[in-house]
């Protein structure tokens, strides 16, 4: 049985699309937003505020969580949402992207990735099957397949060696998936190479094929990692007609409000980035007209809300100025109102896209957006 189902597919293999997820702890109305809550924790906000925003989904991490506190900690709490008193969907990434990035003296090998911890120096061994253990013992929803993400640019022939030992590895991740309460989202790698990526997808189709057990969707996994912005979308471009149609498609780790809209117009259904919760806490706020620096001085004086059509709490009650005041005097409050508005922004943003695919107008959505983000 699937548990996603389109609301609105009339926009053709590769088009823009809204649908609903189940999952244990409750639907998911696509497009989504999902904020990043990386150490259990979505930065400068409660649980109950997440809800309040209208939040559906938060993200955990699978290498955070294994440095510290420990998943089987997490697991004897009764797992992460009762850890970390949330109790809608969470999505748990593999570890992949945070190993490559910040671990050190990593070694990739066939088995997994060799690495000295981030935090203490002590040594590791991730594999595709320890990254299942521990999103399995954290409880998540959604689980990501483990897989290595190369950077951009990068010539064709290490795209292709990072896609085959991925391949291999979300092979054993599926194997490895015992709970049957949660979703194994499969992570599409490829680079910038259109074959490649075509390629990757028809070989993880087979892999399901060969399998008692399926994918529960599809993720578009090794962009906005250096490449220009252009390149991201003639990938999912061309790579989203050859995604299944009856499976979430997910573009992990982007991003602008820019991405996001044009993203959603080519078929994707889920996203999520750290941007509204990192640029709120380093004074950079998204706002229907633009974007806006609060630290600058011209806000000194500035009495007016944020943003005059947007309804969160931070600019029903705020001025620019108190918000600059406080960024300025380095009060905590300013990380929370700032990241309270950030996230209302993006949160918003992707109900709208939703409801205009719904009502048949997301293209003349799409264009008022631009129309008033670059004006």
């Amino acid at each position: 049985m699937n548990d996603f189902t389109l609301e609105k597919s009339d926009f053709g293999p590769g088009g823009a699309r809204a649908g609903v997820l189940k999952t244990t702890h409750g639907e998911i109305r696509t497009p989504v937003f999902m904020p990043v809550g990386t150490q259990a924790t979505v930065k400068a906000t409660l649980p109950t505020t997440l809800k309040d925003l209208g939040a559906q989904i938060i993200l955990g991490n699978t290498y955070h969580l294994y440095m510290r506190p420990g998943h089987q900690l997490i697991k004897a709490a009764g797992g992460l949402h009762k850890f970390m008193a949330w109790d809608g969907p969470i999505l748990t990434d593999s570890g992949g992207f945070q190993v490559f990035s910040l671990a050190k003296l990593r070694k990739i090998t066939q088995e997994g990735v060799s690495f000295q911890s981030h935090i203490d120096g002590s040594k590791h061994m991730l594999s595709p099957e320890l990254s299942i253990e521990i999103q399995e013992a954290l409880g998540s929803d959604i689980m990501m397949c483990f897989d290595e993400c190369p950077a951009l640019p990068a010539d064709r022939s290490t795209i292709k060696k990072s896609m085959e030992l991925t391949l291999d590895w979300e092979k054993r991740s599926l194997a490895a998936k015992t709970r049957e309460d949660n979703k194994l989202f499969a992570i599409i790698q490829g680079g910038d190479q259109h074959d490649l990526r075509k390629e990757c997808t028809e070989r993880l189709l087979e892999i399901e094929s060969q399998s008692d057990k399926k994918f529960g969707g599809y993720a578009i996994g090794g962009l906005s990692v250096g490449e220009p912005n252009q390149v991201m979308y003639d990938v999912v471009q061309n790579l989203s007609p050859h995604m299944p149609e009856d499976r979430p498609r997910y573009l992990m780790g982007v991003g602008t409000p820019e991405d996001l809209v044009t993203c959603v117009g080519l078929g994707v259904d889920m996203f999520d980035c750290v941007m509204p919760t990192r640029n709120a806490r380093n004074g950079m706020l998204f706002t229907s007209t633009g974007n806006v620096k609060i630290k600058q001085a011209r806000y000194r004086e500035d009495f007016e809300p944020l943003d005059a059509d947007c309804s969160c709490y931070t600019c029903q009650n705020f001025s620019r100025a108190y918000l600059r005041h406080v960024y300025v005097a380095d009060e905590m409050i300013a990380s929370i109102l700032n990241t309270i508005h950030n996230l209302h922004y993006f949160l918003t943003l992707l109900g709208h896209c939703r409801q205009s695919l719904l009502d048949g107008r997301f293209e003349e959505f799409q264009k008022e957006f631009f129309s008033r983000r670059s004006g």
